[in-house]
């Protein structure tokens, strides 16, 4: 039987409370991200990009419709559930680094792999450390890095475990020019490199053409596919 294609949304909505009253964020929404595939979405800013990653990951639940991760329902699992489906099979990147601040540079990619219980977690981070560039400034703390850098650094994190998905949220909005080309070479090189699914959410339109795939939303709605 072939593996389960890692993301299916199905008719899924999603509706916030508000003070003036309940938000449409996501209507009826549909989106399949086979093995392998990068899929970029655009559209923009409320268009409901970033919450479509939310309720993905399953970080936030839909009150319509299924969220399939590798086949698993997320709506029959609890959050411990859910957490033991994305370990090690789903990473995420976003705009901000979310770098622990008291740790080094090697010590942010390696905490992730210990608390797995990787074994050579020490060894895994220098090693992907070096694959974005930055072997020499491992015991760097995140405030002595660059802005690319620490966006490099969240990069070797999110891919050290080999995941079978990246979910990527804006992972170049916070970055000038040269090293938003870096980061995102960077990224999609990697990507291929370890045969990861990529969902990625941006408004570079000119980064957004480097995937297989580009989806359009617009109110929560997909409204173009090509």
């Amino acid at each position: 039987m072939p593996a389960a294609d890692p993301l299916i949304l199905d008719r899924v909505s999603l509706t916030l409370p508000s003070p003036a009253g309940p938000v449409e964020i996501l209507r009826e929404l549909d989106v399949r991200v086979g093995a392998g595939e990068r899929v970029a979405l655009v559209g923009p800013s409320g268009s409901g990009k970033s919450s479509l990653i939310a309720v993905a990951a399953g970080l936030e639940r839909p009150t319509g419709g299924r969220v399939l991760l590798f086949g698993e329902d997320l709506a029959r699992l609890d959050e411990d559930g859910r957490a033991r489906l994305r370990r090690g099979r789903v990473s995420l990147v976003f705009q901000s680094f979310h770098l622990l601040p008291n740790m080094t540079a090697q010590e942010n990619v390696a905490a992730p792999l210990e608390i797995a219980g990787l074994a050579d977690a020490t060894r895994t981070a220098r090693h992907w450390l070096d694959r974005v560039g930055l072997s020499a400034r491992g015991h760097h703390y995140p405030h002595q890095l660059s802005g690319g850098e620490q966006q490099r650094v969240a990069l070797a994190r999110a891919l050290a475990p080999q995941p079978q998905l990246l979910f990527a949220d804006e992972p170049t909005g916070n970055l000038d020019a040269a090293n938003a080309n870096q980061v995102a070479e960077l990224m999609f090189e990697l990507v291929a490199m370890t045969g990861a699914a990529l969902v990625l959410v941006t408004h570079d339109l000119a980064l957004a053409g480097r995937a297989d795939r580009m989806v359009r939303l617009r109110d929560g709605r997909t409204v173009e596919t090509a």
